[in-house]
């Protein structure tokens, strides 16, 4: 078991979410930073889709009751296992009554724990993703509280007793994503379906600086900047809506929809985020700066299959060094 000693508000249990419900308005939730939670588990040798805990407030600190590994991924806050440093993207092994604390990352917004076997809560409409708004999944439906213990799936067999690390995303694939400039995230997308109602406006969409505001959560990030219009008013019905879409309600200031996106929406769509870039996304802060690149159906297919071998990377190099331990045959 997994006891959380100390947490702060919006900490929840996610896997990789629950695609497939939509049409019955059930969002796909999951974690905000997938490819951190796939790398997490593919270390440990769990299924990419294993449940992990996001941590998206700070301290959180959790107490293990019997053997356990685990690995951390995700933000680069300080990591300590009763008080020492540990590192980020590599395995570790805690023994019963160790203590687990992470504090505020420096630059980045979500940190995930990843256990051997991944978290073992009930699964509904095929995930253990927690839905806040729906009140199920997860832990109760509700974020993590301390005093909440978890257990963990049994797993056959032990991982080395040595930590296995890898390359954090960000670094690996740094030929594949934009880097910042001056502090300003470069986010690709896709013209979407009312871009051209836009018109002159659609080019300052991708020209000026957003900033992403307090009024920005799990379901959707809200920027500020200067406001962007159709040339006429539009009245549009409902359409379904997914993570990515951008949309812009009659304010002008864009809504990027995140992992508990809205099922559908009448607001016009004047982008769509490329997945691979949505992980980037969850790891920004509040105030971050963005700014859109204008990307193609090619870029991103190809910045897809780059993460996809990233993460075929990780698990080779972590079975070659169980099979060179011993571990496996």
């Amino acid at each position: 078991m997994i006891e959380i000693v100390q947490t702060g508000p919006l900490n929840t249990v996610q896997d990789l979410g629950r695609p497939g419900y939509r049409a019955i308005g059930v969002s796909a939730s999951g974690a905000m930073d997938p490819l951190a939670v796939r790398t997490g588990n593919v270390l440990l040798g769990n299924e990419q889709g294993a449940a992990a805990i996001e941590v998206q407030t700070f301290p959180f600190k959790i107490r293990f009751s019997a053997i356990t590994d685990f690995a951390v991924t995700g933000a680069d806050g300080a990591l300590l296992l009763n008080e020492r440093d540990v590192m980020a993207w590599s395995i570790h092994r805690a023994a019963a009554g160790d203590v687990l604390e992470i504090r505020q990352p420096r630059r980045l917004g979500r940190v995930y724990i990843t256990f051997s076997g991944g978290v073992d809560v009930p699964v509904v409409m095929g995930s253990r993703s927690t839905t806040l708004r729906g009140g199920f999944g997860g832990y109760d439906g509700r974020p993590l509280a301390a005093g909440d213990a978890l257990a963990t799936i049994p797993v056959d067999g032990n991982l080395p007793q040595r930590a296995i690390a890898v390359v954090e995303p960000a670094v690996a694939l740094r030929d594949f994503f934009p880097a910042a400039t001056d502090d300003v995230l470069p986010i690709r997308a896709i013209p979407a379906g009312e871009h051209v109602l836009f018109v002159s406006d659609a080019d300052r969409f991708w020209s000026q600086l957003w900033r992403i505001s307090s009024q920005s959560d799990r379901t959707g990030y809200r920027l500020s900047g200067e406001p962007i219009k159709p040339e006429a008013p539009v009245e549009m019905r409902s359409h379904g809506v997914v993570p990515g879409v951008v949309q812009v309600p009659p304010g002008g200031e864009p809504i990027i929809q995140m992992s508990d996106a809205n099922t559908a929406g009448g607001y016009p769509k004047i982008a769509g985020v490329i997945e691979s870039d949505l992980w980037r996304l969850g790891q920004a802060r509040i105030g971050t700066k963005i700014r859109f690149v204008r990307s193609t159906h090619a870029e991103a297919r190809a910045t897809e299959q780059a993460v996809d071998r990233y993460v075929e990377d990780v698990c080779r190099t972590a079975t070659m060094v169980k099979r060179a331990l011993g571990i496996i045959a």
